[in-house]
């Protein structure tokens, strides 16, 4: 009965000495065994491991490609137009034995800190760089540019035990101070174009109302050159008939045109006329019991 109260404590002391022992690492970590401070093992590999309790601690890391988004910056290229941009890089601890020295126990927030300070220098000095203008950043080209700072990037994590994978740009924004001018500027070449524009429609509907002015003059000169023609043609085919119609009968012919006088001369609208009764114009007028009056002779 004495041994059992001596070794039931030994046994539980032996129970949770066992299980502090034991750790597990997944495969989403890392892990550092330290003793008093100092690395005594690196583990890389996802599996149950075994410490020494109370001595010995295990100190976790992420494994898996984290992101970091850094904070805006101002960059001016060589066209001297300031643009604001932020970035995020994609990178992941590739040596913890070395990450635990270059960051101590401040862990991520210190290698974060550390890791954009080398990120803002390499973005200004890419885009900031000789030839590469804002037009080169804001188009297809920016993809070369964020090659070449991921690479300047990568070199200069690796004292940190950071691999950096991938660097991009969110957001590229002219300065606050500069949105106006740039707007004015944009609205001022927007309205030069519309003006061009404007000028060319009138330009256009000129030429073309100008043609169609001549079109219509030339339509109503030739109209009225053929009417002419016609109008001619007609006056001499009346002109041969009245002289065919004369040839045939003289009499009849002088006093048809008499009667178109009459008719045209006498007129209810003007049917007063101050002439003497004997002249030549009255002389089919003239009665004498029903017959027409005969010409005077000479």
């Amino acid at each position: 009965m004495k041994r059992m109260v001596y070794v039931v404590p030994v046994v539980i002391v032996a129970v949770i000495g066992l299980l502090s022992s034991i750790f597990i690492v997944d495969e989403r970590q890392r892990a550092l065994v330290l003793q008093f401070g100092q690395i005594r093992q690196a583990i890389e590999d996802p599996g149950l491991y075994f410490k020494i309790p109370i001595a010995q601690q295990v100190v976790y890391y992420d494994d898996r490609i984290l992101s970091l988004d850094t904070a805006a910056i101002e960059v001016t290229p060589s066209d001297d137009r300031r643009l604001v941009v932020d970035a995020f890089a994609r990178y992941r601890i590739n040596d913890v034995e070395q990450f635990r020295r270059a960051v101590g126990v401040g862990g991520m927030s210190v290698a974060e800190a550390r890791l954009e300070g080398i990120l803002n220098p390499q973005i200004r000095g890419v885009l900031g760089s000789e030839g590469v203008t804002s037009n080169t950043i804001l188009s297809a080209d920016r993809a070369q540019l964020m090659a070449r700072i991921t690479a300047q990037a990568r070199a200069s994590a690796l004292p940190l035990g950071l691999e950096v994978l991938d660097v991009r740009l969110k957001q590229t924004n002219l300065p606050t101070q500069n949105l106006d001018a740039t707007f004015s500027r944009m609205r001022a070449e927007r309205e030069r174009e519309a003006t061009d524009e404007r000028a060319r429609g009138e330009e256009a509907a000129l030429r073309v109302r100008a043609q169609a002015d001549r079109t219509v003059v030339e339509l109503v000169s030739e109209a009225n050159r053929e009417a002419e023609i016609i109008r001619g043609e007609a006056d001499a085919e009346r002109n041969r008939i009245f002289a065919e119609a004369f040839g045939q009968d003289p009499e009849f012919f002088e006093f048809y045109r008499s009667m178109t006088a009459y008719e045209r001369a006498l007129r209810q609208q003007n049917s007063t006329m101050v002439i003497s009764p004997d002249g030549e114009f009255f002389e089919y007028l003239g009665e004498s019991r029903g017959t027409l009056l005969a010409p005077a002779q000479e």
